[in-house]
């Protein structure tokens, strides 16, 4: 489906929890953010509910993001559920990678295509630093067992102030000797504009964005850089996809009500 500027909308972001077990330092504040309640978190069968509408208007692509996705108990069973959905050629995840040892198999046998892992050094120090306490081990760890699992494996690194070029080198040389893409995130703020440019591979320029984003507390996001969002009527979810995919502005401003560290990845 197109929007209102001609962009064929094809990829949706569900952001599965606003839980994160990590603190990093370029996403959350120390002491967190403030949580979403239980009841205010979509289900599993609500999820399914708005993938398979979303598939049906033309979506090809799911995301499953955070917070961190791994964090929400029962992930498997939201993937299992998802891969069985008819016409979805790519489901993919994106995650820091530290719970992803354990389970990175099961969730490639519940049909997980690809996973993109949050990586922004290879220093153990510094890994500490950036996340605040996460230990490079697991994230490792969990990169390889992706691999392992044969998902396609990607590498995220957020760009910061400090990031060297040599780190990105390295980063870069280390995705390609274990057989994992690679790419670069500017780092970004929601409460400043939007700014395109071709330094970094993401975020993507406005004029070439193919996503909307499905939040926790089942409110659809069309632009993350604005105040739009249209809450999920399980009466009607094609007609929110749509509304959502229509009303998508055809430029990325500035969020009043987001932040970074309420859309995980």
């Amino acid at each position: 489906m197109r929007d209102a500027y001609g962009r064929e909308i094809t990829y949706l972001r569900i952001s599965v929890t606003d839980r994160c077990n990590l603190r990093c330092r370029y996403c959350m504040p120390e002491e967190g953010i403030k949580l979403l309640s239980h009841d205010d978190i979509l289900s599993f069968e609500r999820i399914e509910e708005i993938a398979r509408a979303a598939v049906h208007i033309g979506i090809t692509k799911i995301r499953l993001t955070g917070g961190e996705p791994l964090a929400r108990r029962g992930i498997v069973d939201l993937v299992a559920k998802l891969g069985n959905i008819s016409g979805l050629p790519m489901l993919a995840m994106t995650t820091n990678g530290t719970m992803l040892a354990p389970i990175a198999a099961a969730l490639a046998s519940a049909g997980l295509d690809s996973v993109n892992i949050s990586l922004d050094t290879l220093d153990p120090e510094r890994y500490r630093s950036i996340t605040r306490w996460g230990k490079i081990e697991d994230a490792l760890e969990g990169f390889a067992a992706a691999i392992g699992a044969g998902l396609a494996v990607k590498i995220n690194m957020v760009v910061m102030e400090d990031t060297t070029e040599a780190e990105i080198v390295a980063m870069r040389d280390f995705a390609r000797s274990s057989g994992a893409g690679f790419q670069t995130i500017s780092r970004y703020s929601l409460q400043e504009m939007k700014k395109d440019g071709d330094e970094f591979d993401r975020p993507p320029p406005c004029a070439a964005c193919n996503r909307i984003r499905l939040m926790a507390n089942g409110v659809l996001r069309s632009c993350l850089h604005s105040d739009i969002d249209i809450k999920v009527d399980f009466s009607d979810i094609e007609g929110s996809l749509k509304a959502a995919i229509l009303g998508k502005p055809a430029r990325g401003a500035v969020s009043s009500t987001l932040s970074v560290g309420q859309i995980g990845g």
